[in-house]
C-alpha cells in the first residue's frame, strides 16, 4: 500500500487556486450543481481570509464559458449580477484588486494558460485547489499540477459536484490514486 500523503503546510511558496466559483450555473444540472456549492462556500470563504491573512496569493482559475472576446472583469461582471442564478455565491467570493486570474478554455487551468507562468512569478510551489466541479474542472488542476510536480491539497470540504456521489469518487481517485492530501481545510488551517 502506498505511504499517505504529506500533509500540506502553508507557507510563503502556497497559492490557492479557486476554479469556477465565479459561475452563473446557466447550463444543464446547474441548479444541482449551485445547490452542491452554496454549502462549500462558507470553507472557501474561511480557507481564503485564513491563507490571504499569511500572505497567500488567491488565483480565481475561470471558465471563459466559450467568450474568446470576453475578460475576467466581464465574467465577474455577468456572474455576480442580482438576475444570475449563481450571483449570490459569486459575491460571496469573488475577487478583490490583489487576487490574480486566469480564463481557461477547457477544464484544467493549466491546459492552454499561462498557469505555470503565472506559479513561477509569484513562486508557487505548492498549491491548495478548490472549486467546482469537484469531479471535473478542479480533478482535472490537481491532476495536472500534481504531474508538474507541485505540492497539492484539495481539502474535501472545499469543492462540490452535481453529486454527492460523483464528489465523493472524485475525492477518493484524488486521495487513493494521485496520493493528494484531501484533508478537510480546517486540518490545513490549524498547520499552517
Amino acid at each position: 500500500m502506498p505511504a499517505s500523503p504529506e500533509p500540506l503546510k502553508i507557507d510563503k511558496h502556497t497559492a490557492l487556486l479557486i476554479v469556477d466559483m465565479i459561475n452563473d450555473f446557466d447550463f444543464e444540472g446547474g441548479e444541482a450543481l449551485l445547490g452542491h456549492t452554496r454549502k462549500v462556500v462558507p470553507a472557501i470563504q474561511a480557507l481564503r481570509k485564513a491563507m490571504t491573512a499569511m500572505g497567500c496569493p488567491v488565483v480565481f482559475c475561470n471558465d471563459n464559458f466559450g467568450q474568446w472576446r470576453s475578460d475576467f472583469r466581464q465574467v465577474v461582471e455577468h456572474c455576480c449580477a442580482s438576475d444570475a442564478r449563481g450571483g449570490a455565491v459569486c459575491r460571496a467570493v469573488r475577487p478583490v484588486a490583489d487576487d490574480y486570474f486566469v480564463l481557461k478554455p477547457r477544464h484544467s487551468a493549466f491546459y492552454g494558460t499561462p498557469m505555470e507562468t503565472l506559479l513561477e512569478e509569484i513562486e508557487a510551489t505548492c498549491l491548495v485547489v478548490v472549486g467546482i466541479a469537484g469531479d471535473g474542472c478542479v480533478l482535472s488542476t490537481a491532476s495536472d499540477a500534481h504531474i508538474r510536480q507541485h505540492k497539492v491539497m484539495v481539502p474535501r470540504d472545499c469543492m462540490a459536484s452535481i453529486t454527492d456521489e460523483r464528489n465523493r469518487n472524485a475525492i477518493g481517485y484524488l486521495s487513493e490514486s494521485l496520493r493528494l492530501d484531501t484533508r478537510p481545510s480546517t486540518a490545513l488551517m490549524a498547520s499552517g
